[in-house]
């Protein structure tokens, strides 16, 4: 009996050794992919940014080895300092009133007690923008806020403006239509990942709530925001990822320049100009930059969320 029992164990965990190696098989592709469009591209910056390679008109200088000197120009011009609070000011313009209003509809949209009707048709309108290229959204703002654009038109015939307001020619206007086309485009995909999250908190905990007295308020600050603090957490951090990519609606909409007075360049702009002269080495050294930039920025969010949670 004995040796049997050992028999029928022997089989089993062979089975499951067989089956395990199936698992394997299928994350092949992933890593393949991985380390051919990840990986090595990852380590070819690094390795390149401590050469100079560059075009010089017709005449390409480089590669040459010369250690840390183009991580010490990008310090040395000020420009990465001044870029990245470019960045950063437009992705908080945006993420404050996105999250804010993203909060708002979650908890509208998931109460039972107000039953709104019509949901469907507008959860699929406000994630509508998220749809459209960034590109043909920066091409129908850069018309309407022209200077002979439609809403300078209706503001001056409505008397609110006396003349045409240049509203790319002035540092804030031109950051708040950034952050507003950016709200615009990713408020709709923030909803209904906190809608989601909402949806998953175990409703016996408001009717508990509502059974000892307590208001909507109290429910949503200390109920709701207190179980959705994982998801905020992780809406932050690819938030801010993806506003440290800002690129394709300020380079339209400024055709490129960062004007008024680089006030709107991005660091990916930045990037893109040494692109386009062939600096692969300065390329190199504000990439590897810009990770280091990402990285901290999302321990130091993750680090602050974390700490209120222990407490």
């Amino acid at each position: 009996m004995e040796q049997k029992e050992n028999k029928t164990v022997v089989l089993k965990s062979n089975n499951v050794t067989k089956v395990n190696r199936w698992g394997y098989f299928f994350l092949i592709p992933f890593f393949v992919i991985f380390v051919i469009f990840q990986l090595i591209p990852l380590v070819s910056t690094i390795y390149n940014s401590f050469f100079e390679n560059y075009m010089s008109g017709l005449k390409k200088v480089g590669p040459n080895f010369v250690g840390l000197q183009n991580y010490i120009s990008l310090f040395e011009t000020g420009d990465l300092g001044t870029y990245t609070a470019n960045t950063l000011i437009m992705w908080v313009m945006c993420f404050v009133p996105q999250i804010i209003v993203s909060l708002l509809l979650g908890a509208w949209f998931t109460n039972p007690q107000l039953r709104l009707k019509g949901q469907r048709f507008f959860k699929t309108v406000i994630y509508l923008p998220n749809l459209i290229m960034a590109s043909a959204f920066a091409m129908l703002f850069f018309t309407l806020f022209a200077d002979s654009g439609p809403v300078n038109s209706i503001l001056v015939q409505a008397g609110i403006l006396k003349e045409a307001y240049s509203f790319m020619s002035h540092v804030w206007s031109v950051r708040t239509l950034v952050a507003f086309m950016n709200f615009l485009m990713w408020f709709g995909n923030t909803t209904i990942l906190l809608m989601a999250g909402m949806m998953g908190i175990d409703q016996s905990l408001f009717e508990a709530a509502e059974v000892d007295g307590a208001t909507s308020n109290q429910i949503f600050f200390k109920i709701t925001l207190p179980l959705l603090r994982p998801i905020l957490v992780y809406v932050m951090i690819t938030s801010l990822i993806g506003g440290l990519q800002l690129f394709d609606v300020p380079q339209i909409l400024t055709n490129g320049s960062g004007d008024p007075m680089r006030s709107s360049m991005t660091l990916i702009m930045y990037l893109n100009k040494h692109l386009y002269s062939k600096n692969y080495g300065m390329a190199g050294a504000l990439s590897v930059m810009m990770f280091i930039i990402t990285g901290i920025l999302s321990l130091i969010v993750f680090r602050l969320t974390n700490a209120k949670e222990v407490k």
